[in-house]
């Protein structure tokens, strides 16, 4: 950070011109913890970095309440970033110098190489935070455009699934169940930017994504069974999709779709896709097959009948 703590929560509060508990709040919104009132833990650049923010406030162009869902969303994607990249370098640097190095001289020299990596990682940073947000503004002017509510609308959910997850896991060492999670969300990830689709979010054994094409979701799912389930190094995957209204919210999204879609992947069979009767509806039949399975009891939805798709 380039400075040393110098300053209270008191202290940053008054040189930032906002209450005490204001500037707590957009602290704790960050995703840090609160400190004793009389520990110097801030800096001057944490001062610098409320006051803009509230500076914002008081222009009237967003309210306080705002301000405090944004740093959320900023911290909590600042920090999982910061672990990815941090970790992602550390263990570069100790494949590179493994047999030359101590531990601790290693540990020297991943430091110091997120330090130089710092400055040409901000531009990237900046550049991939302007183009997504060129993406989400394209996304909610089309929506705009048919007059409907700038939080709904609706897709194709998908949820892949690794199959048995958790007893897989205990057959493995630590380093390669990291291993297993980053490639199978690496490959996850290509195949859904490729159909043009987006990652909501990966939760270790499984990844939630979207897509306003079902066509392209099917494709989607049935890429990562391709990179995934039928490549023999990597474990089955279940695959399940569904359509309908979703609100968008924060990067996440809600609604009976993400529910049913994560559902159907208990229902599946190993390397196959389930879908429900709305995304059955919207395929075309001259390109696809479907076949309703028996109705079965699905926690939160009573009993569904599943199908099975497949393409001519």
């Amino acid at each position: 950070m380039g400075d040393v703590p110098v300053l209270t929560s008191p202290e940053l509060a008054e040189h930032a011109g906002v209450s005490l508990e204001q500037a707590r709040r957009l602290w704790r919104a960050l995703g840090f913890p609160e400190h004793p009132a009389d520990e110097a833990a801030f800096m001057g650049a944490d001062s610098e970095a409320v006051g803009v923010l509230l500076e914002v406030v008081r222009s009237g162009l967003i309210d306080f309440d705002l301000a405090v869902n944004l740093t959320r969303a900023v911290g909590q994607t600042m920090a999982r970033l910061a672990d990815w990249e941090v970790s992602a370098l550390v263990q570069h640097v100790e494949e590179m110098d493994a047999d030359e190095a101590g531990p601790g001289a290693r540990v020297d020299l991943a430091l110091q190489v997120v330090e130089d990596f710092s400055k040409p990682f901000e531009s990237m940073l900046i550049y991939a935070w302007r183009r997504h947000l060129a993406a989400a503004a394209a996304r909610i002017e089309a929506l705009g455009a048919t007059d409907e509510d700038l939080h709904t609308t609706t897709l194709t959910v998908g949820f892949a699934d690794i199959v048995g997850f958790t007893a897989l896991s205990n057959t493995l060492t630590e380093e390669r169940i990291g291993d297993l999670v980053e490639l199978f969300e690496v490959r996850c990830a290509d195949v859904v930017a490729t159909q043009r689709g987006r990652v909501i979010k990966s939760i270790g054994d499984s990844v939630l994504f979207v897509n306003d094409d079902p066509i392209r979701a099917y494709d989607t799912a049935e890429g990562i069974i391709n990179v995934i389930g039928r490549d023999p190094r990597m474990p089955d995957i279940r695959l399940g999709l569904a359509s309908g209204s979703v609100v968008m919210r924060l990067g996440d999204v809600f609604g009976p779709p993400v529910n049913m879609a994560a559902r159907l992947t208990a229902v599946a069979r190993r390397n196959r896709i389930i879908i429900d009767a709305a995304t059955a509806a919207v395929l075309p039949e001259d390109q696809f097959e479907t076949r309703r399975l028996p109705a079965r009891p699905v926690r939160g939805f009573g009993l569904v009948e599943p199908v099975a798709v497949r393409r001519h």
